[in-house]
């Protein structure tokens, strides 16, 4: 199963050369960019561990690509995204999100169906990797 959060997630994985491309575009509207990664790829989970600080200062994407290719040498098997935030007064919203890195097998999701009172049935989607202990999920 194949992970699709974020732009771009229905494509191909993009090449360095689109990232780039990508990032460029963040830099030229002034958005701030950060690089996440997670071994937990639930929806609902929106607390990814950041790789250093946002990069507020830096105005050449080849300075986020340096720290994109650190945290892939860092993170090999895990789900890796870069974001772009505008820093703006009143925005403070990401703007632009997209994976550049996965596991090589991704496990995908169970949907675990409860049966409550009456008829009500309740649904929910756990992730596979989360049976596996932090570390060793990929």
């Amino acid at each position: 199963m194949r992970l699709t959060q974020g732009q771009f997630s229905f494509l191909p994985d993009l090449t360095d050369e689109e990232i780039t491309k990508q990032i460029t575009y963040a830099l030229s509207q002034g958005w701030a960019v950060a690089v996440e990664s997670t071994d937990d790829p639930h929806p609902r989970n929106t607390y990814w561990d950041m790789w250093g600080q946002p990069m507020f200062d830096i105005a050449d994407a080849a300075g986020v690509m340096m720290e994109v290719n650190a945290c892939r040498k860092a993170n090999k098997n895990k789900y890796i995204k870069v974001l772009a935030f505008d820093s703006n007064r009143g925005f403070e919203t990401i703007r632009m999100s997209f994976l550049i890195n996965r596991p090589s097998a991704e496990d995908g999701f169970e949907l675990v169906r409860a049966e409550g009172p009456g008829r009500n049935v309740n649904y929910t989607i756990r992730s596979y990797a989360t049976e596996k202990p932090t570390g060793a999920r990929y």
